[in-house]
């Protein structure tokens, strides 16, 4: 098995490519990672910054499209029959779903920022019965902006890529949430300050 800078090295964008199409379905690809070894790479000359952000950015949009697509057509139906492939039950789904339903469309731009929630929230936008333009303005702004983070990120690190990468993935998850804590009371007080306003 090829470590990550062997297999970009062999493989370049088109792994690149791939890699992410398969991580965002949901196989157990470390996507992060991924994207700050390449942002090092691009720092190092070693790949084109255009093509390389091209092909990240166009990976992780047909993998998310894949898991709308999925979520639209097969739905429950896919769950039931491939879930345990891709770590996709029906209680995950139904909490994504609640999730979904509170925070609508941004869980699809944010989603790609909370490992074991951006695999899903498309399919779910799919099972949910969104419309594709609405699925895609949020979907595809999401993946700008985390391309775009972890990329820059990489090449600002430069050869402490994977220090950063550890730190990114161990606490990500609490970051996020943290974020979510702050949105959910920012939210909460803006309710509030409208009704005492009426």
């Amino acid at each position: 098995m090829h470590s990550l800078p062997e297999f970009l090295s062999q493989y370049g964008y088109t792994g690149l490519f791939g890699l992410l199409v398969l991580g965002i379905v949901g196989l157990p690809v470390p996507d992060e990672t991924l994207l700050v070894l390449t942002g090092y790479l691009i720092s190092q000359g070693r790949l084109h910054p255009v093509w390389a952000f091209v092909a990240a950015l166009g990976g992780s949009g047909c993998g998310i499209t894949i898991s709308y697509i999925l979520g639209r057509t097969l739905g429950h139906r896919f769950v039931h029959r491939y879930g345990k492939w891709v770590h996709l039950t029906d209680d995950r789904v139904e909490k994504i779903h609640r999730w979904f339903d509170r925070m609508g469309h941004w869980l699809l731009a944010v989603g790609y920022f909370i490992p074991g929630v951006r695999h899903f929230t498309a399919f779910v936008a799919g099972m949910s019965g969104l419309e594709y333009p609405g699925f895609a303005l949020f979907a595809y702004l999401g993946a700008l902006l985390w391309v775009s983070s972890f990329l820059a990120l990489g090449y600002f690190v430069g050869e402490k890529w994977e220090s950063a990468s550890e730190v990114v993935d161990r606490y990500l998850v609490v970051i996020c949430v943290a974020l979510a804590l702050a949105g959910g009371l920012f939210w909460w007080w803006r309710s509030r300050r409208r009704k005492q306003n009426r």
